[in-house]
């Protein structure tokens, strides 16, 4: 075994944003007449937006019109992260480190492709950057599925079973897992019980044990 590759989630690793995301959907469900509850939302952490909105939608009997209400979701978070958001603690080093030691590195999200575009734009790390993306678009299987860190590793030609995968969500962690890859799991979004799976845990990039990279 070798690694050879880092596939990256993006919110709540390489950046926080799931409390603009949270209040974008609050306030989108509210422009159409309904109040929801903030918290509705973090069981659908880390799947999506179509999941993400669509489920709280489900739960409350919100009427969803997927397309309409994404767009209008994405126009409000665009707004609210505008010179808000920045990369989470050693986020640059930690990418820094990986070219550094030649490995592949990879943006998997579930987000839309939008969303990944106004992030890393406002992180300030360029798209090109990475060597591939995955965005949700691209998707049919949504985590837990192990779909998107499979086709990240195809499209860095790279084994599944050589790749790390950094998550924060329990979802993440569990696909990265049937994708037979190994797991750095971040505390941002849940506990260190909630990622017990993970292969190592750590609060975030700057904290993250050097033998990650070094397997």
């Amino acid at each position: 075994m070798k690694i050879a590759a880092v596939l990256f989630d993006m919110d709540g690793v390489l950046l926080e944003s799931e409390r603009f995301i949270n209040e974008a959907g609050v306030l989108m469900f509210r422009e159409k007449g309904y109040e929801v509850d903030p918290d509705d939302f973090l069981e659908f952490t880390g799947m999506g937006e179509d999941r993400y909105l669509g489920g709280v939608a489900e739960k409350n009997d919100i009427p969803f019109d997927r397309e309409k209400d994404k767009a209008r979701t994405y126009e409000i978070y665009g707004s609210l992260v505008m010179n808000n958001i920045d990369p989470l603690p050693g986020v640059r080093n930690f990418i820094h480190k990986c070219k550094t030691m030649g490995l592949k590195i990879a943006v998997a999200t579930s987000a839309d492709h939008v969303k990944m575009m106004i992030n890393l734009k406002e992180i300030d790390i360029p798209v090109a950057t990475f060597d591939a993306t995955v965005n949700g678009l691209e998707i049919e299987h949504k985590k837990p599925a192990p779909d998107i860190f499979l086709k990240a590793a195809a499209k860095l030609d790279v084994d599944p079973k050589h790749c790390l995968v950094v998550e924060d969500a329990v979802s993440g962690v569990k696909a990265a897992k049937a994708a037979g890859a190994r797991v750095l799991a971040l505390t941002t979004t849940f506990s260190k019980e909630e990622l017990s799976e993970a292969d190592w845990i750590a609060k975030n990039l700057a904290r993250a044990p050097a033998e990650v990279l070094l397997w």
